[in-house]
């Protein structure tokens, strides 16, 4: 497998993750974001969103990291990142697909970008727009860990004994919070479960910081 991706993209980063919980091996292949590389028609040709994560698997290309999840977990299903039980699957896709879908759609990198220029708007006011967007789903997701607290939920990970979708999708976008000065402060759940999956060799090694193209 050889996974293209960037060390700062959450969703290059959720693979990264998924990839390492399955005990998968994988050769990372940087592509710059912020050079463009993802538009050139060397990698278009191949993935024509432009997008990335990219994983070249079983000779085929495929792009979109939550589908690519999802594929990852039919293809190699242990261990499991979504629990048997249907409400507890439906518990983990609410959440997680209230991050995927809810956030990184307006805080992308070419919506900052276009947020500069063309539109002209100083970084101050990118900040407060990214934390903006960040606030609006995150408070929720927070609020839905405090009631499931009220129903027994309060370990490490959402379900079980061990991370699963939505630690792969909560993880990085904490990380890009951070970044941007996000106030995590009134996020107990979110932070606790951050904490414990840090701890775990797989999410440890996935780390932007650890990746072979970060500065």
């Amino acid at each position: 497998m050889r996974l293209f991706g960037y060390f700062r993209s959450s969703t290059s980063y959720r693979l990264r993750i998924a990839l390492n919980l399955k005990g998968l091996a994988f050769e990372n292949v940087p592509v710059n974001l912020v050079t463009a590389e993802n538009k050139d028609e060397a990698f278009t040709s191949r993935n024509p969103f432009g997008s990335l994560p990219m994983l070249e698997a079983d000779g085929r290309d495929r792009a979109q990291s939550m589908a690519l999840l999802e594929w990852l977990d039919e293809a190699y299903p242990e261990p499991r990142f979504l629990p048997a039980d249907i409400e507890a699957r439906y518990t983990v896709r609410e959440l997680a697909y209230g991050i995927a879908t809810e956030i990184h759609a307006v805080n992308n990198l070419p919506v900052l970008k276009y947020l500069k220029d063309p539109l002209g708007h100083s970084q101050d006011e990118i900040d407060t727009w990214y934390r903006h967007w960040l606030a609006r789903t995150l408070n929720p997701v927070e609020a839905r860990l405090a009631q499931l607290g009220r129903q027994g939920f309060g370990g490490d990970f959402l379900h079980g004994d061990a991370p699963g979708l939505f630690e792969i999708v909560l993880i990085p976008q904490l990380a890009n919070a951070r970044r941007f000065n996000y106030d995590l402060s009134n996020s107990p759940h979110m932070t606790r479960i951050e904490a414990a999956c840090l701890a775990l060799p797989a999410f440890a090694a996935a780390h932007p910081d650890k990746q072979i193209d970060a500065p």
